[in-house]
Order: structure tokens, then sequence, then C-alpha cells
């Protein structure tokens, strides 16, 4: 079942490297980048935590938002 996520990754992140994070929106923070996105089941989320860390990536938080009701 589709479910939203943010996902915290230290630092900025360029242009070039959201090209990689397609569907995802990106909204910077202090010192971490924040992606949202819907992900369709377990097995693409797996495939965007994979991507995050073949980019050398920092993952900091990751988190299923509720469904609104």
């Amino acid at each position: 079942m589709p479910a939203t996520y943010v996902i915290s990754i230290r630092g900025q992140l360029g242009e070039t490297i959201l090209q990689a994070f397609p569907g995802f929106a990106a909204e910077p923070g202090e010192n971490s980048t924040f992606l949202r996105g819907v992900v369709p089941d377990q097995a693409a989320l797996h495939g965007v935590l994979a991507q995050i860390e073949a980019l050398g990536l920092e993952l900091l938080e990751i988190r299923q938002l509720r469904a609104a009701k």
C-alpha cells in the first residue's frame, strides 16, 4: 500500500543529486535536506534507501506520515 515518507539526509543536496530521487520534493533544512514523497511499497522504499547509500549520503531519519482520515 502506498505511503508518504519524509527522509532526512545530512547536508544540502544539489540539483544533480536530487535528480536521483524522482517523485520526491526536496526541502532544505538547516544542515540537512528533507525528501518528501509517496512510495508505492516496501520494495520501492528499500530501493530509495539503497540509492541513498550508493550515493554516499548520510541518512538521518525516515518517517512515514499518517494518512489523513
